[in-house]
C-alpha cells in the first residue's frame, strides 16, 4: 500500500499555527486522540495511523514523513496489549522496537524533534519508592522490553528527542479503567479489583497538555509525566464511584458496600455525570494479582516520579484526584456509555493502555 500523501489530510495554515507542523501517529489510540484535540488549536497538525503507513516499513515511513516535512513528530503508535505481546514477541519488537527506529531515522532526515512514548514497563516494580528518569530499566515483559528496545533506537539516531514515560491512562477515547468501572456498576453486584498494585492513574488530556508545554523548548531528554499522588487499583476504583455519586460503606475484611446517593443530594454535590445514572448499589472487594494470574507479569510498583519535569520547573501534571474529577465531569453520554464488552483477558485493575 503506497502511503497517504499527507497534503490529503493536512490542515490550511492560520496565524495560530506559524508556530510549526506537528506530525502525530498513534491517533486512534487514548493520548492520540487528545493530542490532535489539544494541539489544533495552536498548530498545523498531521494525523497519521495505520491507513496511514506501516511504521515497521522504513521505505513507507520514511517516505510519508519526508512529504509530511514536520517540525515535530510525537509518535504514540504501539503495541500497548502487554498480554498478547508475550505470545506475540515479532510484532511486539516489530512495532515498538523497530518502528520506533524507522519514525527516528526518518526525523532525523527531516530535522524533526522526536517525542517517543514510553512506559512503567521498562522497570520492574520491585523499587518501594517512586522512579525516577535515572533508575535503571529492568523490564519483566516483552512489551516493557520492546518498549525500552525503543527508546535505545532513538537515543542512537537522535540529538533532539524527548522520551515522556507515562503509566495508568484513561482518557476520552477508547477502553479504559474508569469506563469499564462504570460499566460493570450497571451489571455486576459484586466488582474484583486488585489492590497489590500501586501507581499513578493520568488523564491523557493532562500528558497531551504536558508535552505542549516541551514541545516549543529544546530541554531535550528522558520525562516521566504522571498526575501527582499514587494509589492502588481498588482505590483508585473508590474513587471513581465517588465521583459517579456513590456513598461508602467500608467493611473490617476491606470489602466497600457503595450506593448511589439520592438524585437531589448527587445534583447538589455535582457529583452526577453523564453517563453515570442507572447506576445500583454495588460490593467492590480487593484482592491480590494471585487471583488474576496473566501471562504478563504487572509492575507491583508503578509510580513514576516526574523528577526531570519538576527539576527545571516545568511540571503541569495535577493530582490524580483532581484530574479524575474534570475527566469525570467531561464525560458525554456517548462516551460514557461505550459498550461493556471488553478485550479479551481483561481482569480490573491488570490492564494497561500505554
Amino acid at each position: 500500500m503506497s502511503p497517504t500523501n499527507p497534503m490529503d489530510i493536512r490542515q490550511p495554515r492560520t496565524k495560530l499555527q506559524e508556530l510549526g507542523i506537528v506530525l502525530v501517529t498513534g491517533v486512534t489510540g487514548q493520548l492520540g486522540y487528545d493530542l490532535i484535540k489539544l494541539l489544533s488549536k495552536d498548530y498545523q497538525i498531521i494525523p497519521a495511523s495505520r491507513v496511514n503507513f506501516d511504521i515497521t516499513n522504513p521505505k513507507m515511513t520514511m517516505d510519508f514523513i519526508e512529504d509530511a516535512e514536520p517540525d515535530v513528530i510525537i509518535h504514540a503508535a504501539a503495541f500497548t496489549d502487554v498480554d498478547a505481546c508475550e505470545s506475540q514477541q515479532d510484532k511486539a519488537f516489530a512495532v515498538n522496537g523497530l518502528g520506533a527506529r524507522n519514525v527516528a531515522i526518518a526525523a532525523r532526515e527531516v530535522d524533526a524533534k522526536l517525542f517517543y512514548i514510553s512506559t512503567d514497563y521498562v522497570f520492574d516494580g520491585a523499587k518501594t519508592e517512586p522512579y525516577r528518569e535515572y533508575d535503571h530499566p529492568n523490564p519483566q515483559t516483552i512489551y516493557g522490553k520492546s518498549k525500552l528496545m525503543g527508546q535505545e533506537f532513538v537515543g542512537e539516531q537522535l540529538s533532539r528527542f524527548f522520551i515522556i514515560r507515562i503509566a495508568w491512562l484513561y482518557g476520552q477515547n477508547g477502553h479504559n479503567f474508569v469506563k469499564t468501572m462504570l460499566n460493570l456498576a450497571r451489571e455486576k453486584e459484586e466488582i474484583k479489583v486488585v489492590d497489590d498494585q500501586r501507581g499513578s492513574p493520568t488523564w491523557t488530556m493532562d500528558i497531551a497538555r504536558q508535552i505542549r508545554k516541551l514541545l516549543s523548548t529544546e530541554a531535550y531528554g528522558t520525562y516521566h509525566c504522571t498526575s501527582q499522588g499514587s494509589c492502588t487499583w481498588y482505590e483508585f476504583a473508590l474513587e471513581i464511584f465517588k465521583y459517579a455519586g456513590y456513598e461508602a460503606e467500608v467493611d473490617p475484611n476491606g470489602s466497600a458496600y457503595l450506593v448511589p446517593k439520592t438524585q437531589d443530594l448527587r445534583t447538589k454535590n455535582q457529583d452526577l455525570t453523564p453517563g453515570t445514572q442507572n447506576l445500583r448499589p454495588i460490593t467492590v472487594k480487593p484482592v491480590t494479582s494471585e487471583e488474576f494470574p496473566r501471562p504478563a507479569k504487572r509492575p507491583t510498583n508503578s509510580v513514576l516520579e516526574n523528577y526531570m519535569l519538576q527539576l527545571q520547573h516545568l511540571d503541569t501534571m495535577l493530582p490524580w484526584k483532581e484530574s479524575l474529577g474534570k475527566f469525570m465531569r467531561s464525560i458525554d453520554s456517548q462516551q460514557s456509555t461505550v459498550s461493556s464488552q471488553q478485550p479479551k483477558g481483561w481482569n480490573h485493575g491488570q490492564d494497561r493502555q500505554t
